[in-house]
């Protein structure tokens, strides 16, 4: 449970020179840091909701060290001399000498280096084009993950940013020159989480958001952030898995001001898909145990209006955790646990269906398994992926499978056994489908041939594959949970390269490097459980 600066910690005021009246006041604040100290998840977060407070106690804690140390006795010239020659140097060279070569990488790799090196120092950076359409989870509903230009291989790190004790848990996603993001912090029971914004080239911080308008700290955040068309706004929504009353949140693109919030009883795990002026996600079940048990509502579907915040729809849908796709006037996803289907809702308005007889759910289609992940779009196909594992733990009996529907009617083309669940979003690239697979696989299906296997290949082991890969036009990235980012071939699944994602001093211990990898002008962007969010450059580039 997270600590709570609010009851004030046994510290009194030190204004008489006995020593007896010291010790119990130090002795009572440094019990209270210490437990902090033993608690690094619940001083985080303490601290971000309380800095005021935070620094108070620390202040005072260490002036009444202070006071301890160097109380009765002066500290002789020798000492101090002493003192001063041990501690002449603090920095750490070998991390300023990695910054120096990370910023000549950055400089190098930059399509606008040669120009910025002449500029004047107050010249404004070159931006890249902005997309024409949104950035949805995953780029499009194709889920590439490629927003465009070269694919890099030889892999070397270009810039990271960290949040300490933070996961890097959804997808980022590129719109023009910058990188959204949103991190969480676990901190049993509760949650926490912030969406950020990085330059692309850099990484440099240029927002992140943290709280609502009236102070509440943002609760964790699984959803992946989807970006306007004009690149104005920047939708996501917020609350794991048992979270409640939970917002979906949408932030103003350039300043990271909050735009409006939209409340719900229930969490917004599943990624907001945008077209036009209509913004479409699931609201998911609270489940209680392994066994998926619903407490409270099921979960529902729901349509608001991008500028405004203001719902246009909702209609009932059993666990909605999957990641929307619209097409047309129709929106497409997944019910999970409890519901295990595929639904097609029409996005009219209610009084627009109304007038036109028509009812909202225009077909769905049972799954064999929970359909929790991203539903992909291939011309008149609709592919989902299922299973009866999540993102945390495997089934007893691990199964999964691969859906190709029609879209008009919602039919069964055809369906592909898998060993375990195909939870992450499935991307296609020309004739192929690439599913990230439970059991550690990547697997490669020809959507010719009633998706027929093409190839299979591990990244690490049978370490799950819950993200989705991002796919260019030769090559496959996927990430492993326990931390690895492979780079395959796309044409035989050749792993050409593999690269750790966590912190080499704090490997991640919980499996839970579930962030999709995203291709960008040349950069491979990543999150991961421990190593924060990470960009890649390469000593090559295929396409």
């Amino acid at each position: 449970m997270m600590f709570d600066f609010s009851p004030p910690l046994a510290v009194v005021p030190i204004l008489v020179n006995a020593g007896a009246a010291v010790m119990p006041a130090l002795i009572a604040g440094a019990a209270s840091l210490v437990a902090l100290l033993f608690k690094p998840r619940e001083l985080i977060a303490a601290c971000r909701r309380y800095p005021g407070r935070a620094f108070g106690i620390v202040g005072c804690v260490a002036a009444l060290t202070a006071l301890i140390i160097f109380w009765p006795a002066a500290e002789t010239p020798s000492a101090l001399a002493t003192r001063t020659r041990t501690g002449e140097s603090s920095t750490d060279w070998t991390k300023v000498a990695l910054e120096l070569i990370r910023e000549e990488q950055r400089q190098k790799s930059s399509p606008v280096a040669a120009s910025v090196a002449t500029a004047p120092a107050t010249a404004a950076p070159v931006a890249s084009a902005a997309p024409s359409s949104a950035s949805n989870f995953r780029g499009g509903f194709d889920r590439t993950g490629h927003a465009g230009g070269p694919a890099p291989l030889e892999l070397r790190p270009l810039w990271e940013y960290e949040e300490e004790f933070a996961m890097f848990l959804s997808a980022p996603v590129v719109h023009g020159d910058r990188v959204f993001a949103a991190w969480c912090l676990l901190d049993p029971p509760k949650t926490f989480g912030a969406v950020v914004c990085l330059d692309a080239a850099t990484g440099k911080k240029l927002w992140q958001v943290e709280e609502r308008n009236d102070k509440q700290p943002f609760k964790g955040i699984f959803s992946s952030p989807a970006v306007s068309a004009d690149g104005r706004s920047v939708v996501i929504g917020q609350g794991l898995h048992p979270d409640s009353n939970c917002d979906l949140i949408c932030l103003d693109a350039q300043t990271g001001r909050i735009k409006w919030l939209v409340p719900t009883p229930l969490h917004l795990e599943s990624s907001p898909a945008i077209v036009g002026n209509l913004v479409v996600v699931g609201a998911g079940a609270i489940e209680v145990g392994n066994d998926h048990r619903v407490s409270g509502h099921p979960g529902y579907v729901f349509a608001v209006d991008l500028e405004t915040g203001r719902e246009v729809w909702r209609h009932d849908v059993a666990d909605p955790e999957s990641s929307p796709a619209i097409v047309g006037d129709v929106a497409y996803i997944g019910s999970g646990f409890n519901g295990s289907a595929i639904v097609a809702l029409r996005t009219g308005s209610d009084d627009a269906l109304k007038a036109a007889g028509q009812k909202r759910e225009l077909w769905r289609r049972p799954t064999p398994h929970p359909a929790t992940g991203a539903i992909t779009v291939s011309g008149d196909l609709l592919l989902a992926g299922c299973g009866n594992g999540d993102f945390v733990n495997a089934a007893k009996v691990p199964a999964g499978a691969v859906l190709a529907l029609d879209r008009a009617t919602g039919a069964v083309r055809w369906t592909v056994a898998l060993p375990d669940a195909v939870l992450g979003p499935i991307a296609i690239r020309g004739s192929l489908a690439i599913c990230p697979v439970r059991n550690g696989e990547v697997v490669a299906l020809d959507l010719t041939k009633n998706g027929a296997i093409v190839w299979r290949q591990r990244i690490a082991g049978n370490s799950p594959i819950l993200g989705g890969p991002a796919v260019t036009e030769e090559l496959v990235y996927a990430a492993s949970a326990d931390g690895y980012l492979g780079v395959l071939s796309l044409a035989d699944g050749t792993l050409l390269e593999k690269h750790y994602l966590n912190a080499k001093s704090r490997p991640g211990a919980l499996g839970m490097s579930l962030s999709a990898p995203f291709v960008s002008g040349g950069r491979v962007f990543v999150g991961s459980e421990t190593g924060g969010l990470r960009a890649y450059t390469g000593a090559k580039s295929r396409r």
